[in-house]
């Protein structure tokens, strides 16, 4: 079956990895900017960062016919830093032409601390004014709840923003129903560790539906697995869906959702 991950750090990744995935199904993959596993020091390693992810990362994935999008920001993670924040900030729009840029995330929250809101906010607005989709990082573990429902509340209380053009990403079982509600759409990240099993998530899929819901591996430098959408692809089989509601999580799902942003030139497979 073709799917498409929404949410894969592929600057991570070996380039084996993307072989792996064209002969997995893999058809598509779109790439939040993020933490590089250290926190940089000066605009200048951001625009660099903003290169790879706009020049070298869809000539690697090219080579195995794989289309990839991304998306651009100062991740949560390193948002403490006010100041380094808005430079990065400032200098996004340079890149908001490129023809991979799918809109502003993975912006969010780490600790849950004012400067994160205050960055997560100043972010939202460059989204607003540049009519860019958002693509949102929820916190980890103990901050999920909290974080989470502070970043729907930030959302909720700015009446520009278009909600179906927002997704909501690492979900779990005790924050899905709060984005569902809010009319946003949810990612559930499949992590051999934290966050999300495929089990989980089918339950998850079971319980709510398949609708505005997707799957994704993350795949990044910590413990990840980059084929994790298949592994919830045969999950799903194993308890019997059918093969149009798999598809809809996995293909149909991403297909809707990044094709509002004005750069997804992806052709769908039917």
């Amino acid at each position: 079956m073709d799917y498409i991950d929404p949410h894969i750090h592929m600057v991570s990744r070996i380039t084996d990895d993307y072989e792996t995935l064209a002969r997995m199904g893999c058809v598509a993959v779109s790439e939040p900017a993020f933490w590089a596993g250290f926190d940089r020091g000066s605009v200048d390693g951001f625009r660099d960062y903003f290169r790879q992810l706009t020049e070298v990362e869809p000539r690697r994935a090219a080579q195995y016919g794989i289309a990839h999008y991304t998306w651009l920001c100062i991740n949560a993670k390193e948002a403490e830093n006010v100041e380094l924040s808005r430079e990065v900030i400032a200098m996004i729009p340079e890149f908001l032409d490129r023809p991979n840029v799918l809109g502003i995330g993975e912006i969010g929250l780490n600790k849950n601390t004012r400067n994160e809101a205050t960055v997560f906010l100043e972010h939202v607005e460059l989204a607003v004014t540049h009519d860019q989709s958002i693509l949102i990082h929820t916190p980890h573990l103990e901050d999920k709840y909290q974080g989470t429902r502070m970043i729907l509340d930030m959302l909720c209380a700015d009446s520009r923003i278009n909600r179906s053009r927002v997704l909501v990403d690492h979900v779990e079982e005790h924050t899905i129903q709060a984005v569902l509600d809010e009319g946003f759409w949810a990612g559930m990240t499949l992590y051999p560790v934290t966050k999300c099993t495929p089990a989980r998530a089918a339950d998850m899929v079971e319980r709510y539906g398949p609708e505005r819901l997707m799957v994704n591996s993350a795949g990044d430098w910590g413990p990840s697995k980059p084929t994790a959408v298949p592994d919830f692809i045969f999950e799903m089989r194993q308890r019997g869906h059918s093969e149009a509601l798999i598809r809809q999580v996995v293909y149909d799902n991403p297909l809707a959702f990044f094709g509002q942003s004005h750069h997804f030139d992806f052709e769908p497979r039917r």
